[in-house]
């Protein structure tokens, strides 16, 4: 608690120096009494998380948000107090941090992903947020010890999956490597200790061997007339975990356990410097990497070669300016560490860039922990580099298509696609791209959008939710009529009306849980998927419940068969029964067919079977609008990316709208794509449509359409 007082009087003065001591003295009073697991004071923690913030050379309102960034969710202070003390910009950024404690959720894994929707859209808006949020997880995780088993475990696989791959993103190594290594520690606590006892064992071995190689570059760039810096520096446990397990070697058989770093003044030197290095030891062949040329997509910039010395043994050496050296070390948060020596005024734009492109393609997805599995699939480092006729490098999943090219660019182009060229040459749009290809799109102003069938071959999860955001955005119309009639479905059958249950008051408690606008704009997302319509419906409920005198009754639905609710020429009472091949509903156009021993079987006018039916034996057949509650089979057929994500889709969709399948198969055809058939029991043609909507907009689906077995 005293080391960040220090450190603030050392890095800060003026109006900054006030604004954190306020900001001290504020979280101090806040968490009086408050203790941390480990029966530490609990105001160690903000002040540590500041201190870390500090190191990287941010700003004084970030470090203050640090500081400040758990009082509104573990203390009575509120968000005015926060914008009344130290403005809206603290305030923006505290609140991009809290966790949303205020919410219940289904489970942990939704609270989850929804409290990284928040952060995620926190940091779109200013990148400090997520820069707080990593400074925050490393401090907790350098004090995990204190956690269950459980939690720990929980905690560290979160923190891998998420954390130290955006870190990473963001090209803050300091902080992606230790918290790399703390992961490792809890999720493989004997390979870490492995590691820590063996590689200590041979530190003194190697030091002899890293100086050797120090003296020897230093002499090259003596004898070049080059001033510079060299120095080794271990590579941190986990890169050596990751590659012992990837190529399934030994200890002993990982050589580079120290990289050694080269730091010069200009972009020729560092090539230079490489060529006299590979003219004094042999290049290891495929080892030789060029990320100046073409830098990573958190922009970070070296040339790598991997290099045997005369006595066999091979090391890995770095080559980069000093201020590649700072981006590598501190990534974005250069940006306000080293302000006074930025050139580019586009760098930290470029930095944040997926960030906002997250943002644009979020509104599509169906749910939080669709957008969270869409963002982890972004983070990791893509390995497919391609190139614009411009020569601007793209980088891009393996086995990525010209389509996953196309919105890699922009939304638009991959919108309106219509074909491609690669090294010059027209290919399929299905086409696997190779490294260092020359990408060329053709688009169309009149193209209608992209296609359904693209979602079955591109590899892009961004791609694909942008596709998926095309399709929602133009059926918002249909989302919102579709979401509408679901809710009053919905409410007819437990019993109420629509306008009983949803009124501005009503409104206002949904909009609060899902943040939406306008009534239509909740229509909308019942419509495509974004939210149930059970979720919207209790909640309605729920609100009358409490606050209406006289409760409305939610009321079981019955369920009844029979053939009432046809006429068949005007006439009711006949023995009528409903043709399995069409399996018509209510809302169909039908026709009764006059068997010979089953009286009237009432079928969908467009059956095949009826095609060379004896006219006489037809008969003009309609709804009567009776016996609301009777329940009608209907087939329907879904083609999806896997077996599991149709049976995922078909079982949560007819369980939120409480109907009974009464048969289900599945295969696959000879293009792999899943098919699963099943019958299911419903109230009418509103009912089927309302189900293939659901399900269509459930992630992997490729089509559902009711069948026919003609």
């Amino acid at each position: 608690m005293d080391a960040i007082l220090m450190k603030i009087y050392e890095f800060y003065t003026g109006e900054d120096r006030d604004l954190l001591l306020r900001a001290y003295d504020f979280a101090q009073e806040a968490h009086h009494n408050q203790k941390r697991a480990s029966g530490e004071p609990y105001f160690i923690h903000p002040c540590a998380v500041a201190e870390i913030l500090v190191g990287l050379g941010l700003d004084a309102e970030t470090v203050a948000a640090a500081l400040l960034h758990d009082v509104i969710e573990d203390t009575p202070a509120t968000e005015e107090d926060i914008r009344r003390e130290f403005g809206e910009n603290v305030l923006t950024l505290v609140s991009g941090v809290t966790k949303l404690d205020k919410i219940v959720f289904k489970s942990h894994e939704e609270e989850e992903a929804e409290n990284f929707r928040k952060i995620f859209i926190a940091m779109a808006k200013d990148i400090r947020v997520i820069i707080i949020k990593l400074a925050d997880r490393l401090h907790n995780m350098r004090s995990l010890n204190y956690l269950s088993s459980d939690r720990q475990q929980r905690m560290a696989r979160e923190t891998l999956d998420i954390y130290a791959p955006i870190a990473g993103r963001l090209g803050i190594s300091q902080i992606k490597c230790e918290l790399e290594d703390h992961c490792l520690k809890y999720l493989d606590p004997a390979a870490f200790e492995y590691l820590v006892s063996n590689i200590h064992q041979k530190l003194e071995e190697r030091n002899r061997f890293v100086d050797y190689v120090v003296e020897e570059i230093n002499k090259i760039l003596v004898e070049s007339n080059i001033h510079g810096e060299v120095f080794g520096r271990p590579k941190h446990f986990y890169s050596i975990y990751k590659k012992m397990t990837s190529k399934n070697k030994t200890l002993d058989q990982i050589y580079d356990l120290t990289a050694v770093r080269v730091i010069v003044g200009t972009v020729d030197e560092c090539y230079e410097v490489l060529g006299k290095i590979h003219k004094t030891w042999k290049p290891v062949p495929g080892r030789i990497k060029d990320y100046i040329a073409t830098p990573k997509p958190n922009l970070y910039q070296s040339l790598h070669t991997t290099v045997v010395t005369n006595f066999g043994q091979p090391f890995e050496i770095q080559i980069r300016t000093e201020e590649m050296h700072r981006t590598a070390e501190y990534g974005i948060a250069a940006h306000w560490k080293y302000k006074e020596q930025r050139t580019e005024e586009t760098t930290l734009d470029q930095r944040i860039s997926w960030i906002r492109e997250m943002m644009d393609i979020q509104g599509g997805l169906r749910d939080s922990q669709e957008f969270l599995d869409t963002v982890k699939a972004e983070l990791y480092t893509p390995e497919l580099l391609v190139f614009t006729p411009q020569s601007k490098v793209i980088s891009l999943p393996n086995g990525a298509t010209p389509v996953d090219f196309a919105y890699a660019i922009h939304s638009e182009v991959g919108n309106h696609c219509i074909g491609a060229k690669v090294n010059g040459k027209i290919v399929p749009l299905n086409s696997s791209l190779e490294l260092g290809d020359v990408v060329e799109i053709i688009t169309s102003p009149t193209s209608k959008g992209p296609s359904r069938d693209w979602l079955k071959f591109i590899k892009s999860s961004s791609a694909k939710a942008k596709i998926k955001t095309f399709f929602k955005r133009e059926t918002k119309e249909e989302n919102i009529k579709l979401g509408r009639s679901m809710l009053e479905d919905l409410a007819r059958r437990k019993g109420c009306t629509l306008p009983e249950i949803l009124t501005p008051e009503s409104f206002k408690k949904v909009s609060e849980k899902y943040a939406f606008d306008t009534q239509d704009e909740m229509f909308a997302a019942i419509g495509y998927g974004g939210v149930s319509v059970n979720q919207v419906f209790f909640r309605l409920v729920d609100y009358f419940r409490k606050e209406v005198p006289s409760p409305i009754e939610v009321r079981p639905f019955k369920e009844k068969h029979d053939g009432s609710a046809v006429t068949v020429k005007g006439m009711t009472g006949l023995l009528v029964s409903f043709a399995g091949c069409c399996s018509p509903v209510p809302g169909d156009t039908i026709v009764g067919f006059v068997s010979r021993g089953r009286g009237v079987v009432i079928h969908r006018a467009d059956c095949p079977n009826l095609k060379n039916a004896e006219p006489g034996r037809l008969q003009p057949a309609e709804w009567t609008g009776k016996n609301r509650e009777a329940r009608y089979k209907a087939a329907i057929i879904v083609y999806a990316e896997d077996q599991g994500a149709a049976l995922s889709a078909v079982s949560q969709s007819t369980t939120e709208m409480k109907l009974s399948i009464s048969s289900i198969n599945g295969r696959y055809d000879k293009n792999h794509d899943a098919i699963v058939e099943f019958t299911v029991s419903l109230l009418d043609k509103n009912d089927l449509e309302i189900l293939i909507g659901k399900i269509t907009n459930h992630a992997r689906i490729i089509e559902v359409r009711r069948m026919s077995n003609g």
